[in-house]
């Protein structure tokens, strides 16, 4: 199944999910409708003719502060008929919010823990929202654009 065919299928169950195509990215991308993102990933899951069952990778892109949103990349993989596909959402950079994908992919806990640590993207609905690579008690998200690098954390010098 090509990225036309899928943006078919989205479109004749969910028909305002799908907001715009990334033909840049690699494999190509699906721009979906940040409140539909769910029932397009669970549809996509459940589809026998799509059946996504791997999720690979979540991750986010801070657009910085002139731009003023983030974005969040779900890269998805069909094992049984060794399809990938990309599904992205900007959300607004002062409250990224989006709804957890953990009941879809199991693998999706871990994987919204590091995007919530790195760049304070909140996943509603994640059953365990915390820190996974920095300390509980670290200020600020590193891998937002207008971070200020702590140079000391407990009184020991960190080096970036």
């Amino acid at each position: 199944m090509n990225i036309s065919e899928i943006r078919e299928l989205i479109n004749k169950a969910i028909p305002q999910a799908v907001i715009g195509e990334d033909e840049k990215s690699s494999p190509k991308a699906l721009i979906i409708e940040p409140g539909f993102l769910k029932d397009v990933c669970k549809l996509l899951f459940s589809n026998e003719k799509t059946y996504f069952d791997m999720l690979s990778c979540i991750t986010g892109i801070d657009n910085g502060v002139e731009i003023n949103t983030m974005e969040v990349a779900y890269n998805l993989y069909s094992i049984p008929f060794d399809v990938h596909l990309m599904l992205k959402v900007e959300l607004p950079r002062e409250q990224p919010q989006i709804d957890s994908v953990t009941e879809i992919w199991k693998t999706a806990d871990w994987q919204e823990r590091e995007a919530y640590d790195l760049l304070g993207i909140d996943f509603i609905g994640h059953p365990d929202l915390r820190r996974i690579l920095l300390p509980a008690d670290w200020e600020g998200h590193p891998l937002k654009k207008d971070y200020k690098h702590q140079k000391y954390y407990r009184g020991i010098k960190v080096e970036y």
